[in-house]
């Protein structure tokens, strides 16, 4: 909090300010690669069941790349088969029924 505060002022001491920037760094390095992965890992399992290569969900790291991505997804054949909706239960087989015996007189 107190490096904050030493960037707002308007004389910084330039060994401070070094020292708030190699603190910051990492964390923005450590926070943008878990924000990649929470977008990435989500594309990488659509794009392998749309039949596509996962390789693609690697388009999210260049910039507008997921917006192609997304338009590829949106508009292309899917090379997935779709499972058939049957519009009524199957039937069954019937069960054996005993022999009919002719009536006895």
């Amino acid at each position: 909090m107190n490096y904050l505060a030493v960037l707002l002022q308007d004389q910084t001491d330039l060994s401070t300010a070094q020292h708030a920037l190699m603190v910051m760094v990492p964390i923005f390095m450590l926070v943008g690669i878990i924000f990649l992965a929470i977008i990435i890992i989500p594309f990488w399992f659509i794009c392998k069941k749309a039949g596509f290569s996962p390789w693609l969900s690697l388009l999210n790291i260049v910039p507008m790349g997921n917006l192609i991505l997304v338009y590829v997804l949106a508009f292309a054949q899917w090379k997935v088969v779709p499972v058939p909706q049957l519009g009524y239960p199957p039937t069954y087989p019937q069960p054996l029924l005993p022999p009919q015996l002719p009536p006895q007189q």
